[in-house]
């Protein structure tokens, strides 16, 4: 996928020692890439594959982990030698939608979690492709990457596109009383890496 622009952004994050990259990819989506430091410098790199999600990234909402996670990322990215935060767009509400992600918030509304509200709109419990994600690493030269994530099934489909993941590195956010249900599911019915989870004593009787 190659590289359409690229500019210094100084940040809050990275000081002035990052620069965003533009990339398009062939559906005509738009992503962007964070990248500090020398990526092919032969240090492995710290990689964040961030999914987009609007309320959770632009309006803070605790009904998720995600702008938490791409707080936290952009700061362990920005304090590390080099790194790359991809933002991959097209990925809302695990890839089906923004419209759909806030049907889905109704079900989880009416008691449904966060799997079974995909497959009752008739989704998958996860519909993201990382096809473009892929190919914005392979355009800023990376093969082999430390990955910020709980999430195994993004180790596996990076792995199974040819990339070297070193280390999975976890990127747990303490849960609030909002998003417990919804952790809860992505550890138990998902496989996410949140062994620290335990928001409770009450819940911790339903974490086993």
């Amino acid at each position: 996928m190659p590289d359409l622009a690229h500019a210094a952004l100084p940040s809050v994050y990275g000081g002035d020692d990052l620069l965003i990259h533009a990339f398009r990819d062939k559906n005509g989506m738009e992503h962007v890439a964070l990248v500090k430091g020398d990526v092919t410098s032969g240090e492995v790199p710290l990689v964040r594959l961030h999914s987009e999600c609007v309320t959770g990234d632009a309006f803070g909402s605790l009904r998720c982990d995600c702008g938490a996670q791409l707080q936290a990322a952009l700061r362990a990215i920005g304090e590390a030698s080099c790194g790359v935060l991809v933002y991959v767009r097209g990925h809302e509400g695990r890839g089906i939608g923004l419209v759909n992600k806030i049907r889905a918030y109704e079900l989880q509304d009416a008691g449904l979690d966060t799997v079974d509200a995909n497959h009752r709109l008739g989704f998958a419990a996860d519909a993201r492709d990382w096809h473009a994600a892929s190919g914005i690493l392979r355009s800023l030269g990376i093969g082999e990457l430390n990955l910020l994530t709980n999430n195994p099934a993004k180790v596996r489909a990076l792995e199974a596109r040819g990339f070297v993941v070193r280390e999975r590195i976890g990127l747990e956010i303490a849960p609030n009383a909002f998003n417990q249900a919804y952790l809860r599911a992505k550890r138990q019915r998902m496989g996410h890496h949140l062994g620290s989870f335990a928001a409770t004593s009450v819940e911790q009787d339903t974490l086993v």
